[in-house]
């Protein structure tokens, strides 16, 4: 018994002190050096493959209704990760029955509209439509209508979720993403259920023989298009039951009191963020790119995950950056493009070290993980449009190698013409020529790079050695003695000296190899001066850059 006191005192100790931990995560901290700490991941990649095609996803759930499929990213990193990422369809007029999320859920809206419905402290409800960007906490229990058809938005309501991997005091890995409330019930046996909701068994009974509902049916609760306001004091009670918000039953006045003043109450209403009613923070004619941070949207504060969108028109390109803080874990929403990753370094000894490039379409998902340097590009017929979800919530400026904004403007200039071998002002040419910046125009770039994964995968030729040539046999010549030449050759003589001592011949090949390596240096010295004479063609005059 003392034992058992003692392992039930320490997982508390242990339990409580991971959860000081989650909740002091959650409050948004003052100090912006305790900020950055928490909100950067210690992220070591991913070591399951960068892309993911559209029919690599698993169903996890399919009605004519709708349906729920997913993927993993990574398999864990520095304890961090893996990522799971869920699409889910909803047709018109569906209902999500109620789950409760096992961990942190951040959403884009993918096509259609409809209505979320969740309780965390309280009932709360908004509606949700193309471009918009919301989070839901842990513990939160949530459900989904679907509107009916609308030919701008979208015919069937889409979303595509992350949830990060739990971090919690005894986290079970058997444990997903989240759990239908009809399993969390039907979980407990009947004499539970009768003491914990104080009904007769046989009610209890009654509901767990009925047929179970699939996950996904048609939404019988309301009005299409309409939140059920009459049935919000229900929805409540049985939500907050599972929410961990709910009081207990022993005082049924106090419950009467809170029925009659939840039948006033009208539930509360949620701001998501739409990525198309915003704000691009870069635009051009090359496209556009929009970041969702914890200062854009509150519900992000406390989460490890931020949002982004990057619209590339044709032919143009996200130019080659890397992310110094986050992951980014991306999904191809519209369009096909190209990808570009490297992950070459000094210490690189592994064949399976590879730079990467790949081709993209809509459903892909592509994952590149922190500070891997990158490039997005699309097709001179297609454009390319992507939504990205990075873990960390916090500002993460891309550092961008070309263009105004390249990382390369803060290095001093002789040491960038060391670096490349070059002159100083080949190296102020080569920064100050792109007058752009984050996206460039990229003509026939992607079609390139869909060349080259062609030849890259196209398997070797195995060598086949080539049969020896047979020369065509002559026939024999018959001899035939040759005539004598003339005089007699004439036995060798010694030329007499001419006054001074013939050289050795070791010391005549000294000399002449001397003269051979100094006819080398100057060849190459010339070499040298013309090479930057040349250099000197390629740009204009001094006074023309200043100008």
């Amino acid at each position: 018994m003392i034992r058992f006191t003692v392992l039930s005192l320490f997982l508390l100790l242990l339990c409580t002190g991971s959860s000081a931990k989650s909740a002091k995560f959650d409050e948004p901290d003052e100090s912006e050096e305790n900020d950055d700490v928490a909100a950067v991941p210690s992220c070591c990649g991913f070591s399951a493959p960068l892309l993911v095609k559209k029919d690599q996803w698993q169903p996890i759930f399919s009605t004519k209704f709708g349906e729920i499929s997913t993927v993993q990213i990574g398999d864990g990193c520095g304890g961090m990760g893996p990522y799971k990422i869920h699409s889910i369809t909803l047709e018109p007029n569906a209902l999500l029955l109620p789950l409760l999320l096992h961990s942190d859920m951040v959403f884009f809206v993918d096509s259609g509209s409809g209505i979320l419905n969740w309780v965390e402290q309280e009932a709360t409800s908004t509606e949700i439509r193309l471009g918009d960007v919301y989070r839901l906490r842990p513990g939160t229990v949530f459900y989904l209508q679907s509107k009916p058809v609308d030919i701008f938005l979208g015919t069937k309501l889409r979303i595509y979720a992350i949830f990060p991997n739990s971090q919690e005091c005894l986290h079970d890995p058997c444990f997903g993403a989240y759990s239908s409330v009809t399993d969390l019930l039907f979980g407990f046996d009947e004499t539970i259920l009768k003491s914990a909701f104080g009904v007769p068994e046989e009610i209890i009974g009654l509901m767990r023989n009925r047929t179970q509902p699939p996950l996904i049916v048609h939404d019988m609760l309301t009005t299409p298009g309409e939140a059920n306001t009459n049935t919000w004091p229900l929805q409540t009670r049985l939500l907050k039951l599972f929410s961990g918000s709910a009081d207990s039953v022993d005082n049924k006045k106090k419950e009467k009191e809170k029925e009659k003043k939840e039948k006033k109450k009208k539930p509360k209403k949620a701001n998501t963020f739409n990525v198309f009613e915003s704000e691009p923070d870069f635009q051009s004619p090359n496209g556009q790119t929009i970041t969702i941070n914890r200062n854009d949207l509150k519900v992000l504060q406390g989460s490890m995950v931020g949002v982004s969108m990057v619209n590339l028109t044709q032919g143009s390109m996200m130019g080659p950056h890397w992310n110094p803080w986050a992951c980014e874990i991306s999904i191809v929403v519209r369009g096909s493009g190209m990808v570009r990753v490297l992950r070459n370094s000094i210490s690189r000894s592994s064949s399976e070290c590879k730079n990467m490039r790949f081709k993209v379409e809509e459903g892909d998902i592509f994952a590149v993980p922190r500070l891997h340097p990158m490039a997005q590009m699309s097709f001179l017929n297609d454009p390319l449009v992507f939504v990205g979800f990075t873990t960390s919530a916090k500002n993460n400026e891309p550092q961008f190698l070309a263009g105004k904004n390249s990382a390369l403007w803060s290095l001093d200039r002789e040491v960038l013409a060391a670096t490349f071998n070059v002159s100083n002002f080949m190296i102020a040419g080569l920064l100050e020529a792109q007058k752009e910046a984050v996206v460039l125009g990229c003509p026939a770039c992607a079609e390139g790079e869909l060349e080259k994964l062609k030849e890259e995968e196209q398997p070797p030729q195995p060598f086949q050695p080539q049969p020896p040539e047979e020369k065509p046999k002559q026939p024999p010549q018959p001899f035939q003695p040759q005539p004598p030449q003339g005089e007699p050759q004439k036995p060798f003589q010694p030329q007499p000296g001419q006054g001074e001592p013939q050289e050795p011949q070791a010391s005549m090949e000294t000399k002449i190899r001397d003269e051979e390596r100094k006819r080398e240096e100057e060849e190459a010295k010339k070499d040298e001066e013309e090479r930057w004479k040349q250099e000197d063609n390629l740009w204009p005059s001094q006074h023309q850059w200043e100008a």
